[in-house]
């Protein structure tokens, strides 16, 4: 006989986000504990809403079956003396297995004899498997927690019920001591207290309470109600915000979709303010006309947690909170109006932008010192001096706006919607726009190229700032997002196809330091910028690049001597690709010996040509001589690897014909300084002996 289970925690309120990810989690925590304890099941599925996480799973084993183990004891030159008598050791053995010296036998394992016992063990109970879940539930893993009375105990929200129910049977279990039983609650006001007569009943009981469980389905009602609203009045249906979807579907119970309108003045504020103040302020979807002109529109889409009852005052309620706001948005945005571009940077002068670092207005100016260095790696016209400086040196001006102040997410987006106004060029206005892109570890990139160039300027601004002064980021603890602002720039290298030295690029920075103390710090510190930024190259390779299982190949691209990131990532590639190829084996076995035996070689010993003694040394010699050549004249990565691997069947004949560690010391030392040749090229294509072969 099988069984149903139903799980539920009942909280306060939660937050929307990190809600579904806690959801998966606890599904999945359940299913595992019951695989893990031999029982199988049907179905699971997970339910959420603000109050509730539930876990239902049918066709639930009735419990383990029973199983015998055979468990190990000491070994029988232990377990009985020289007159063949049981020992203490044997007789503590089998007492402590409540087993019998006569049920025991002797194997062999590895050589020797072992005692044995035989051990029946009782399959628990499903209600059993059930009780020992409180661990599982009780650490789950919150963005935020918090304690609640005078609990020692930290959770999402306080837990206020508890659901366990085995078909109509109410498991003793308990959470923060919270006793589970058989009643959950409705919605907070339309709803009632629910009494479950069965694990079944769940969905259908709380919907007559109005919560709707099951979280994609409530989701699907948003999506209709809403659809519906756009195709009666000619909208533009506004779900492409997928994330603003998201987050309604978690701060509802049960969704009713309705529409507001708002005052056609404010429609004069730029559209992305009245879009921020709308979705990410109010949770509202923004109304356009369903059209090609995609004409924003004084109105906007809100969802209810609740339903339709006296939706007009909802609907008025909805309106004048909007309307003070879009009024706040509007004096905001009229006020900076009135001030110069030049005038904000001014202001800089007297913002900090890090205690230890110093104001807005030096992160400017280094900012645009850097964009010059970086800006010839792009080879595009556009880029003059002229622009990079104007732009760089106007970078910052909307972090001192009062629109950028009340909307935070607009910064970069409003200093290109002020500069075009001002008659600023279009180059830089759009450079402006884009110079905090990515905005997330994976958020659309800068297109233009101004855009990148100030991007990434602002970005290793940042990165070296930090790590000169000691604030570099440590376990999850990353509080000025420099993981994210380094992975910025590897993905902005890669898109653009940039091929530019980090170290060298640092030192060039480090150059026009002024500081000496800083310069100091930042040299101090170079390498473990330059590792820093790797990690994300490792990260990168591995989420973006498709190289999750290769980490020989992401290990040995990211150890070489290489740092040229967007070598990196292509040597990465080409290496993945060639793991296939019939000679990739024969020529990994190749230069990893080399590599190995470079390692021994003099560093002050200078190769001569006059101290070969076969043909196989010239050869190789010559072979190393064309290589480098061949590697000087601006090679793709594939045409590197492919001289590289060509290398490989002289480098085995070279191995064949002669000892390199001869007994003469000259012949020895000019061998592996050969050897030491080829490795300072391979060593900065890949690490070889990092590549696994089969």
């Amino acid at each position: 006989m099988s069984h149903s289970f139903l799980l539920e925690i009942g909280l306060e309120e939660m937050p929307a986000k990190g809600l579904q990810s806690v959801m998966n989690e606890l599904e999945k925590r359940i299913g595992n504990h019951f695989t893990e304890n031999s029982l199988s099941f049907e179905t699971i599925q997970a339910f959420s809403t603000p109050r509730r996480l539930a876990v239902y799973v049918t066709g639930l084993d009735e419990g383990q079956a029973d199983r015998t183990e055979s468990v190990k004891g000491p070994a029988k030159r232990i377990a009985v003396d020289d007159e063949g008598n049981w020992t203490k050791a044997a007789i503590g053995f089998t007492k402590g297995q409540k087993a019998s010296l006569e049920e025991s036998v002797f194997k062999e394992v590895k050589g020797e004899d072992y005692l044995f016992v035989s051990k029946h063990i009782p399959g628990k109970s499903a209600v059993e498997v059930v009780k020992e879940l409180t661990p599982k539930l009780s650490s789950l893993p919150f963005a935020v927690s918090m304690k609640w009375g005078n609990h020692p105990y930290r959770y999402i929200r306080p837990v206020h019920w508890l659901v366990a129910l085995l078909d109509d049977t109410v498991v003793d279990l308990s959470l923060f001591d919270v006793t589970a039983l058989n009643e959950s609650r409705g919605h907070r006001f339309l709803g009632d207290a629910v009494t479950l007569s069965h694990a079944d009943d769940y969905q259908t009981a709380l919907e007559k309470e109005w919560v709707i469980a099951d979280r994609a389905r409530r989701q699907d009602l948003i999506k209709e109600q809403i659809t519906d609203l756009c195709e009666n009045n000619s909208w533009k249906n506004p779900l492409d915000n997928q994330s603003l979807l998201e987050e309604v579907t978690d701060l509802v119970e049960y969704p009713t979709a309705f529409y507001g309108s708002f005052d056609e003045a404010f429609l004069s504020v730029p559209e992305s303010v009245l879009e921020t103040a709308m979705a990410d302020h109010q949770r509202y979807f923004p109304v356009r006309r369903d059209n090609d002109t995609a004409e924003f529109l004084p109105y906007f889409i809100a969802v209810r947690n609740g339903n339709d009852q006296a939706i007009e005052q909802v609907r008025k309620g909805n309106e004048k909170v909007l309307s003070a706001r879009l009024a706040d948005a509007a004096f905001f945005y009229d006020e900076d109006k009135k001030v110069s571009i030049d005038a904000f940077v001014e202001k800089l002068k007297y913002v900090s932008f890090h205690e230890k670092i110093g104001s807005l207005f030096d992160k400017q100016v280094r900012l645009t010192n850097i964009a010059q260095l970086i800006a010839p790696y792009f080879e595009q016209a556009e880029l003059n001096a002229d622009a990079i400086e104007r732009a760089g040196m106007m970078a910052k001006f909307d972090l001192v706006t009062q629109t950028v102040n009340e909307f935070t997410s607009l910064q970069g987006e409003i200093a290109g919607i002020f500069a075009r106004e001002r008659n600023e060029s279009d180059q830089i206005a759009d450079a402006l726009a884009e110079q905090y892109l990515p905005k997330s570890m994976e958020g659309p990139l800068p297109q233009t190229a101004l855009g990148a160039v100030l991007s990434l300027s602002d970005k290793l601004d940042s990165l070296l700032s930090f790590f000169a002064v000691d604030m570099i980021p440590s376990g999850s603890n990353d509080p000025f997002a420099l993981r994210r602002q380094a992975m910025g720039i590897v993905r902005i290298i890669e898109a653009f196809n940039l091929n530019l030295s980090i170290g060298r690029l640092i030192d060039a920075i480090n150059e026009q330091t002024e500081s000496i103390e800083q310069k100091a710090a930042i040299a101090q510190k170079k390498e473990v910028v330059i590792q820093f930024i790797k990690d994300r190259v490792d990260q990168y390779l591995s989420l973006e690049a498709g190289l999750d299982k290769d980490h020989d190949v992401r290990k040995a691209v990211l150890t070489s001597s290489q740092d040229d990131l967007n070598t990196v990532i292509e040597t990465a590639k080409v290496l993945a690709e060639e793991k296939s190829a019939s000679r990739f084996k024969a020529v990994v076995e190749s230069l990893t010996r080399v590599s190995n035996l470079a390692a021994k070689a003099d560093s002050e010993t200078v190769l001569s040509s006059q101290l070969f003694e076969t043909e196989s040394e010239k050869t190789l010699y010559e072979a190393v001589l064309k290589m480098e050549a061949l590697l000087e004249n601006g090679l793709t990565v594939k045409e590197k690897w492919s001289v590289l691997a060509d290398l490989h069947p002289l480098i085995d004949d070279f191995f064949e014909s002669n000892m390199v560690m001869a007994d003469n010391d000259a012949i020895r030392l000019n061998r592996l300084a050969l050897l030491n040749r080829i490795d300072s090229v391979t060593s900065d294509f890949a690490q070889f002996n990092e590549l696994v072969i089969k």
